[in-house]
């Protein structure tokens, strides 16, 4: 049935060396141009204030999990119609980043989220796509996309084995290929050895202040081998407080945290903080 939901077809981007493979509906690509004209205007000189305008747009968009997970091999899969927490914000990011560089096609979209989804910015297989939340971070701070700000409000540096992926083949459809299994073992590998910085959940409230409108929140966990459980978007709220902006499991949908994030995070099972980001 997805099957013949969706298409794929290839363009071929002069930035690139190889043809890049996408997998999108014909109604996903109506809403990436819709999405285009919606956001026209919304650009400010705050670039975070920018990202949440954008992020708000998506507000009621359904939760839907592994919509990546699509066919044998991985493509570039446009989906705005239902979305994780992670590709919203790569959604939302791709989308402020086409405004602020003045880009407006449907070929822009498709290159900004590939840079964005993948390692060094380059689909190349399965293993090329940052799955781990603080590699995510990492490498879009190395693209120039973001700047890791945990450590300036009060963060922490930890170290933790990463392996939750290999050691739940099962749950990764992709892994059942040895060469995926292999390449996402050496990543975790790589990551074994990052420390990674992290603003403890009791001192959220106090350096709150430093959290700006748009910057990126993930949700740090004490599950073993996981760095990141939940990903989402700081919004200062009429109240003055910093919220999460974000596509909830709890709601099945995109919302605004009712709470304020401190109190937000008290609820959830294994939280241990936040790492913070800030798009530039």
């Amino acid at each position: 049935m997805l099957k013949s939901i969706l298409f794929i077809f290839v363009l071929t981007l002069s930035q690139y060396t190889s043809a890049q493979q996408i997998t999108c509906s014909p109604a996903d690509k109506q809403a990436v141009e819709n999405k285009l004209i919606t956001i026209d205007g919304l650009l400010e000189n705050d670039f975070g204030k920018t990202i949440v305008a954008i992020g708000k747009t998506f507000l009621d968009t359904p939760y839907v999990a592994k919509t990546l997970e699509i066919g044998d091999t991985e493509t570039l899969v446009i989906n705005l119609q239902g979305l994780d927490c992670t590709t919203y914000l790569e959604n939302v990011l791709a989308f402020g980043i086409m405004l602020k560089n003045e880009k407006s096609s449907f070929d822009d979209f498709t290159e900004i989220l590939e840079s964005i989804r993948y390692k060094d910015g380059e689909l190349d297989g399965y293993a090329s796509r940052l799955h781990y939340f603080s590699e995510w971070i990492a490498n879009n701070e190395k693209k120039g996309l973001l700047k890791d700000i945990t450590a300036e409000i009060g963060g922490k540096e930890i170290t933790k084995p990463i392996n939750f992926m290999s050691t739940h083949r099962d749950l990764y459809p992709f892994l059942k290929d040895d060469k995926n299994f292999e390449k996402v073992k050496a990543s975790e590998n790589y990551l074994n050895n990052q420390p990674i910085c992290i603003l403890a959940q009791d001192e959220i409230a106090a350096n709150e202040h430093l959290i700006q409108t748009g910057d990126i929140i993930a949700l740090t966990t004490s599950i073993n081998g996981l760095d990141i459980t939940h990903t989402g978007i700081a919004t200062r709220e009429k109240d003055g407080r910093i919220h999460l902006l974000h596509a909830s499991t709890g709601s099945m949908k995109v919302e605004v945290s009712k709470k304020p994030l401190a109190e937000y995070l008290k609820k959830i099972k294994k939280n241990t903080g936040i790492m913070v980001a800030r798009p530039v």
